[in-house]
């Protein structure tokens, strides 16, 4: 009698060729500074941070309901009815005016 057969048995071995991108196991990936890559840039960190301000905003529930409308409409609106909504959030909304990732809440853009 011979072993017992594998689900693995009827599919084919292939192996994978490693490429430039690729390190095989054990070893770290080279720092991109060593590759001649560039960080990242400053503004990406300044972006994220900004995102981050506007997502605590959009989490934020004393300033009503974030769906079917903008970060901006919604500021005015909370604005409107003395709620106080932070002026930081107003200034990132101002400077982005064109970018939909600040204009638009995640909810606006994907909703449930």
């Amino acid at each position: 009698m011979g072993r017992k057969r594998l689900i693995t048995d009827s599919y084919p071995v292939g192996k994978r060729r490693e490429g430039p991108t690729r390190t095989s196991k054990g070893e770290l990936a080279a720092d991109p500074g060593l590759r001649g890559e560039t960080p990242q840039s400053p503004g990406r960190d300044v972006d994220l941070t900004e995102l981050a301000l506007l997502r605590q905003f959009d989490l934020a529930w004393q300033y009503g309901p974030c769906t079917g409308i903008t970060r901006l409409q919604r500021w005015h609106r909370a604005e409107e009815m003395g709620l106080d909504p932070p002026r930081e959030v107003h200034q990132v909304l101002q400077t982005h005016q064109g970018d939909p990732r600040f204009q638009y809440s995640l909810w606006h853009i994907y909703p449930l």
